[in-house]
């Protein structure tokens, strides 16, 4: 679809389908629909049409919210390769808005994927505890907001480093003692994952630090965590 007033017939039979008197370009609207037979009380539907997502789409629909609640937007149904990605993620805001979404397929049929109403999104009591766990395990703040990823000082990368400075100061070690030596209960699995490469596996269940290991400890002395008390 090239133009806008391309996705016009496909909403219009989607709407007089659902028992709507249409009619498009209405005063700032790009469609108005009413209740065939409805009276002033009805809430009339106003949808915006867009050839993709943008912000002015959504600061359109919310403009509108102020004439109905009853706002859709309608735009063609996203392909490519991050098709379902950008269709999922515009749905979630779509709702979170309480605005309404309908899609326009190529073969001319549009559908809804959701009406306008009152959204709640409901909270991961899972996610919050993950997020909570990696604040508490984070040492220090080591990452300015808004770092990039492959600049981010994960709670990862500080067991590394936990890890790589055990052996550092001595020497090839059992994953057991490296784990009980610096606070880290999974170093056993993250030498032997290796996800760095950092560690060399020098014999069963033992390991030691290489070259590349080295210069991460270097590479991250400022991300670093404190060392853990001999007494602990």
């Amino acid at each position: 679809m090239e133009r806008e007033e391309d996705l016009y017939p496909p909403v219009k039979a989607l709407l007089e389908a659902r028992g709507y008197v249409v009619k498009g370009e209405v005063g700032a609207a790009d469609v108005v629909a009413r209740p065939s037979g409805g009276g002033d009380a009805d809430d009339p539907v106003i949808v915006e049409l867009k050839l993709r997502f943008s912000l002015s789409l959504f600061h359109q629909a919310i403009a509108r919210q102020a004439v109905t609640d009853l706002v859709y937007v309608a735009v063609p149904k996203p392909t490519g390769r991050s098709a379902r990605r950008v269709a999922r993620d515009n749905l979630a805001l779509c709702r979170r808005l309480g605005l309404g979404l309908i899609f326009v397929h190529a073969d001319g049929r549009a559908d809804v994927k959701c009406d306008p109403g009152p959204f709640r999104p409901r909270q991961s009591k899972l996610k919050r505890a993950r997020l909570l766990r990696a604040f508490d395990r984070l040492d220090g703040d080591p990452n300015a907001g808004g770092t990039t990823r492959g600049g981010v000082v994960t709670v990862y990368r500080q067991d590394a480093l936990r890890c790589a400075r055990y052996l550092a100061e001595h020497g090839a070690s059992r994953g057991a003692v490296v784990a009980a030596g610096c606070d880290v209960p999974g170093a056993t699995t993250l030498m032997r994952t290796n996800h760095y490469g950092w560690f060399d596996r020098v014999d069963t269940g033992v390991y030691a630090l290489n070259d590349a290991g080295r210069a991460g400890l270097d590479h991250w002395a400022h991300a670093a965590p404190d060392p853990i008390p001999d007494d602990k």
